[in-house]
C-alpha cells in the first residue's frame, strides 16, 4: 500500500523521483526502493514525505480520509511499529548473514594457512627445467607470497567484523 501511494501521489503532483529525492534530501535510488517496496521510510521521513506531497500520513499508509479513525496518531503509530519490526527482522537477517560470511572467511584463511604450513613450500624442491613445473611453481609461489602478506590483514578485519556483528545479549 505505502509503495503504491507514494508513487501515485508523487506522479499526481507531477514530480519525478529525482525531484522528490531533492526535496527530501535523499538520493533518487531511495525513492525508487520505497516505490518498489524494497525498503520503507522511517517515521520522520514519512512525515516529511507527507508534507512534500501535501497529504496526511494516514493517506500514505493506505487509509482514506473518510475512513480516518478518531485516534489517527494511535493508528499511525501501530502501522509504523509494524513497519519498524519488519525492518528490524530484515536488518537482523542481514547481520546474521554477514556474521556467517565473516566466520567462513576466517575459517578458509586458517585452512589455507595450515595447508601452506604443512606443505612446507614444496615449490622449492621442484625441477624448474621442466616448463610445466616452472609455470606451476611460479603460480604457487605468487599465490603463497600474496596470501601470506594479505591474509593476516583480511583475517584481522574479519575478526573485528565478527565482533561488531555478533548479537548483543
Amino acid at each position: 500500500m505505502l509503495k503504491e501511494n507514494i508513487k501515485q501521489l508523487r506522479k499526481s503532483k507531477g514530480l519525478s523521483q529525482e525531484e522528490l529525492a531533492i526535496k527530501l534530501n535523499v538520493v533518487r535510488q531511495t525513492i525508487s526502493k520505497w516505490e518498489q517496496g524494497l525498503s520503507v521510510p522511517d517515521s520522520e521521513m514519512l512525515v516529511s514525505i507527507a508534507e512534500v506531497l501535501e497529504t496526511p500520513v494516514s493517506t500514505l499508509l493506505g487509509e482514506n480520509i473518510s475512513e480516518a479513525k478518531v485516534d489517527d496518531l494511535k493508528a499511525i503509530s501501530e502501522k509504523l511499529e509494524i513497519i519498524n519490526l519488519q525492518l528490524l527482522k530484515r536488518n537482523d537477517a542481514r547481520r546474521k548473514m554477514i556474521h556467517c560470511i565473516l566466520i567462513s572467511l576466517c575459517a578458509i584463511i586458517m585452512i589455507i594457512f595450515i595447508s601452506l604450513f604443512l606443505l612446507n613450500s614444496p615449490y622449492f624442491n621442484w625441477d624448474y627445467n621442466n616448463p610445466e613445473n616452472v609455470v606451476l611453481g611460479v603460480a604457487f609461489h605468487s599465490f603463497e607470497w600474496l596470501f601470506i602478506r594479505i591474509a593476516p590483514i583480511i583475517f584481522i578485519v574479519s575478526i573485528v567484523g565478527i565482533v561488531l556483528t555478533r548479537k548483543k545479549v
